[in-house]
Parts: structure tokens; C-alpha cells; sequence
């Protein structure tokens, strides 16, 4: 039962299985006197075969296994463990408050026996996790825990797909907390380093747009939407009269008429502003907090030029591309440039990546 969010031995790739490609990061650390120095050792992506993952969920398994073997041989990793991670919208998570004194075993089976009190589905149908996340605010002699629940079949297909590949999973992560320890190597690039700060990370990916906002360093609020890259993807297939391998192709590589900017780009920039400011009010009017200090732009849609000034612009607010790996080294066999292009989407793999650390 409990079998997730749970950091084992080292060493470990953190492995990302979003709706369209499979990335792969693969992390040292080497301790001096600057602090923890993070090398990144080998990554690669490997795009999916359309439906093979469908809104967060592995449909085809035979088909994430086969792009797992393929990320995994374009990368030249040798580590057979890795962190996978569920979509925040298939976990449920509740904070409870437990006596300070218990041990983890004696927490484990109160949880155990009270789970049903917390979890709206039969307790043989989930995988049930929990993290210890400090002293109680109201009582000093209780502790908040952290409760992290998942349907087993969500957990079971990710693990599946990794043994097709011959890998292990190691750790089964939310990412909204993959995300969270991402941000811990972009909080030298951000004012006060996100110290009382309230902070929006919108990650803007092909199907999906989640905004996570972190007050402190913290993710405080979480939310999906229908929203990403593929739209843009679909109005250039329909303008142009291209299939969506062309489509997608077309976008990242150039060559397109010239009334593309104005005629498709920049309404789709256009629409990406207005869906940051429509999560943006959605947190508003959800918490205690009226203004945001800086958004960060995740996801591989937010590599698109001009986005970054544009929503700065339409919104108010600094806004920044997120690059975790601003402040690492990289190994030999690892394109530093092409690493940098594909930083934006690599933040839930790099949080994952990180759980070796833990």
C-alpha cells in the first residue's frame, strides 16, 4: 500500500511521460565548498506515438515501453532505476495532523486502519502513500503528514511500461512535487531566492496547462486546464494543409509562409497570455493572496519567441523562462545548446532526477 513518493538507494533517471514524448535526465552531485554541484550526465527525448498517453494516463504500454528503450539508448545511460511521476488531477492529498511521538511504523498503521476516513475509494483499489512535512502550527506535540493517494492502475501501467524497458520504479512522484524541487535550482535566478515570495510557474506543455504557484518556496495551489502547444500544432495542419508530423515539425523548425506570425503565432501567443491570466484568477479567487511577484514559463510551448515579453506585458507581472539547468555542469556526451532549447520542458524530469539526492 505504501509504495510511492518514497526515495530508495541511489542511483536513479528521472523519467517524464507526458501526452506526447518521453524525457529522460540523469543527474550527479559532487559536494564542495560552493554547496551541492549538479552535473547532468545524460538526457535525451523520445516523442510518443499519438494516443499512447491520454490525458496524463498510459493508454498503449507497449508503446511507452518502446519509447522508454529508445530515450533510454539515445541517452547512453546505464542506470536501471528510475522516478516516474502521476499527474496531480490522479492524486488525492490531504494534510492531517498526527501525534509527534508516533514512529513511522506507528503512523504507518494508524494510517493503514483510518485511511478510509480520508480516501473516497475502496483501499484495494489504491496505492496509499504519506510524508512526515513538520511540527503542527496550532500544537507542538502533533506533526502535519501528508496523505498521497493514486488509483493502483495509474501506479501499475507506469510500472509496467518501465519493466518493458528493463528499468525499475524506483519512486512513483506527483508532479506538482516534482515540479516543487525543479524550482529549488531556479530560486538563485529569482528575487530574495522565493523567500516570502509569491511565485506562479505556468507549465504550458501539449495538451495541458498547470499552474502551480509556490508562496516560499511551497506549492500552495495547484490547477489543470485544456489548454497547450497542439492547438497551435492543429491551426497550422488546417492553414496549411499539412499532417500533424508535418504540423508539429513545421513549428519547431521554420519554413512556413509568411503570413504565419501574424496570422497564426501570434494569435496563439495571444490566447497562451490569456490563459495564464484566467489561472491566475482562478488562484485568486481560490486563497488569501491578491498579486503574484514573477511568473516562470515551463513546458516546451514556452520556448515559443516572444512569449515571455508577451505575457509580461499582458499580465503585469515579471515573468521569466524557467532553466534548471542554468547553474550545472554537463557532461561531454550532452549538447549544452540543445539541452538549454529543451530546459523549459525538461523541469518535471529534473525534479524527478533530484529524488537521488533526497
Amino acid at each position: 500500500m505504501f509504495s510511492f513518493l518514497r526515495p530508495q538507494a541511489n542511483q536513479l533517471i528521472g523519467l517524464d511521460i507526458s501526452s506526447t514524448a518521453v524525457k529522460l535526465l540523469e543527474l550527479s552531485r559532487a559536494t564542495g565548498r560552493a554547496g551541492a554541484q549538479y552535473r547532468v550526465e545524460s538526457y535525451a527525448v523520445e516523442p510518443l506515438s499519438p494516443n499512447a498517453v491520454v490525458e496524463k494516463n498510459i493508454a498503449d504500454i507497449d508503446a511507452v515501453g518502446d519509447a522508454i528503450r529508445k530515450v533510454i539508448r539515445k541517452s547512453g545511460t546505464k542506470a536501471k532505476r528510475a522516478a516516474v511521476a502521476v499527474s496531480g488531477s490522479a492524486v488525492i492529498t490531504k494534510v492531517i495532523a498526527m501525534p509527534a511521538a508516533l514512529s513511522e511504523l506507528e503512523m504507518e498503521n494508524q494510517i493503514q486502519m483510518e485511511a478510509d476516513q480520508y480516501i473516497p475509494y475502496p483501499l484495494e483499489e489504491i496505492n496509499l502513500d504519506f510524508q512526515i512535512l513538520g511540527p503542527n502550527e496550532k500544537n507542538p506535540d502533533m506533526v502535519d503528514v501528508l496523505l498521497a493517494a493514486s488509483r493502483s492502475e495509474n501506479i501499475e501501467a507506469r510500472v509496467a511500461a518501465l519493466e518493458l524497458a528493463g528499468l525499475t520504479a524506483a519512486i512513483v512522484d506527483v508532479e506538482a512535487y516534482a515540479m516543487e524541487l525543479a524550482c529549488s535550482q531556479l530560486a538563485e535566478q529569482w528575487p530574495n531566492r522565493g523567500e516570502n515570495m509569491t511565485i506562479a510557474v505556468a507549465d504550458v506543455g501539449a495538451t495541458n496547462t498547470t499552474l502551480n504557484v509556490l508562496y516560499d518556496n511551497r506549492i500552495i495551489y495547484t490547477r489543470e486546464q485544456n489548454f497547450g502547444g497542439r492547438q497551435l500544432t492543429e491551426e497550422i495542419q488546417r492553414r496549411y494543409g499539412l499532417s500533424m508530423e508535418e504540423a508539429g515539425m513545421a513549428k519547431r523548425q521554420g519554413g512556413l509562409p509568411d503570413n504565419y506570425v501574424p496570422e497564426v503565432l501570434d494569435p496563439f501567443k495571444d490566447a497562451m497570455a490569456q490563459q495564464v491570466s484566467r489561472a491566475l484568477q482562478f488562484f485568486y479567487s481560490a486563497s488569501s493572496h491578491n498579486s503574484i511577484d514573477l511568473i516562470v514559463l515551463a513546458g516546451g510551448t514556452s520556448a515559443l519567441p516572444g512569449v515571455e515579453e508577451l505575457i509580461e506585458e499582458k499580465v503585469g507581472t515579471p515573468a521569466m523562462i524557467a532553466n534548471p539547468f542554468a547553474n550545472m555542469s554537463v557532461a561531454a556526451r550532452v549538447k549544452p545548446q540543445t539541452l538549454s532549447n529543451d530546459a523549459p520542458a525538461m523541469m518535471i524530469a529534473c525534479g524527478l532526477a533530484l529524488r537521488s539526492f533526497d
